[in-house]
């Protein structure tokens, strides 16, 4: 089922601030509690408290993580967030290098109006590129 558009940019603009939160728990609220979230072709997490650790890995890496909403929109009938996540790579056993790195989720969402699946995309090459060498 999908929100009306209201609601799902309301959604999707609350969900890019949970995300600048450094709180994993305000991330993982926006799944359903049986949700999932995969990144690119790895397993998937299910449940808030695995989609926290998704969250969690990533505020750790990155304790200046910024992300932004670069777009929302359908794609096959389901809710395609755009993003674009920057941060220094200064956390436990980081690389000290700034990352820029584009991507997007497709998102199907529960008639609640919280997602019950996640499908997200970016370019793993690019970003352990920046990871090594910087933006």
């Amino acid at each position: 089922m999908l929100p009306n558009p209201i609601d799902l940019k309301d959604l999707a603009t609350r969900y890019t601030a949970a995300w600048c939160s450094q709180n994993p728990e305000s991330v993982a609220a926006f799944y359903s509690h049986h949700a999932s979230l995969r990144v690119n072709d790895g397993p998937p997490a299910v449940g808030r408290n695995a989609i926290a650790q998704v969250a969690q890995s990533f505020m750790a890496a990155f304790p200046d993580l910024c992300v932004v909403m670069d777009d929302l929109g359908l794609e096959a009938d389901e809710p395609e967030y755009h993003w674009t996540l920057s941060g220094t790579n200064t956390g436990p056993g980081g690389t000290g290098h700034r990352v820029r790195i584009s991507g997007f989720e497709r998102w199907r969402i529960e008639s609640d109006g919280l997602i019950a699946s996640s499908q997200g995309h970016f370019d793993a090459a690019e970003y352990r590129r920046q990871l090594e060498q910087g933006v």
